[in-house]
């Protein structure tokens, strides 16, 4: 590996359901970054880092309770290098909680490139993650055209959190080597020439 710092990668955990399935795909996830020597994890797991719900009135502030919660997400993305969003699909879409992850941000997520590992019943969250490719266009972002996807997710993994089928470990090397490539040429972008919207 060349000298260059490691990038660092948020992984957003985008379901907060009660029973989710998100922690087994993220946990499975990360252990992938854990294992390259260009790349460091951040896990941002939308349950244990809520963010608030209600947005004030335009020029209005939030309550310090719901600041508070802002503030220890917020420098994490702006932070990122780049992202991979964990998402299920519920109703043909991507959970509430992910879109307002979203909506709390704007400038965190410009000329940065976002990838996707999505799960699912048969359409495996696709349906999530094409509907998120648009959202992240008007966010200024560079969506990855590689994706993970798990069809009948709960099938997918053995009791120890390891993908069955070995071609999800070789879609993630590749989805992350593309992910790597984008965050390095985006990150000299914007140190040549700042990012303006």
């Amino acid at each position: 590996m060349s000298t260059e710092q490691k990038l660092n990668v948020a992984v957003v955990v985008g379901s907060t359901r009660d029973g989710r399935f998100g922690p087994v795909v993220a946990d499975w996830l990360l252990g992938h970054l854990d294992a390259r020597g260009d790349m460091t994890a951040d896990p941002i797991d939308l349950v244990a880092t809520p963010l608030p719900t209600t947005f004030p009135s335009f020029g209005g502030e939030l309550p310090p309770d719901e600041a508070a919660l802002l503030a220890a997400v917020s420098p994490r993305l702006e932070a990122a290098d780049a992202f991979v969003f964990v998402t299920p699909e519920y109703n043909h879409s991507f959970p509430a909680p992910l879109k307002n992850a979203i909506d709390w941000h704007n400038q965190q997520w410009h000329g940065k490139p976002v990838a996707f590992v999505s799960y699912g019943g048969l359409s495996g969250g696709l349906r999530a993650v094409e509907q998120l490719r648009v959202v992240m266009a008007e966010l200024n972002a560079a969506t990855i055209r590689n994706t993970v996807s798990f069809h009948g997710a709960a099938r997918c993994f053995d009791a120890e959190g390891k993908a069955l089928d070995p071609a999800a470990d070789a879609a993630a090397k590749t989805m992350l080597d593309q992910l790597a490539w984008w965050a390095r040429a985006l990150q000299d972008a914007r140190r040549a020439r700042p990012f303006t919207a």
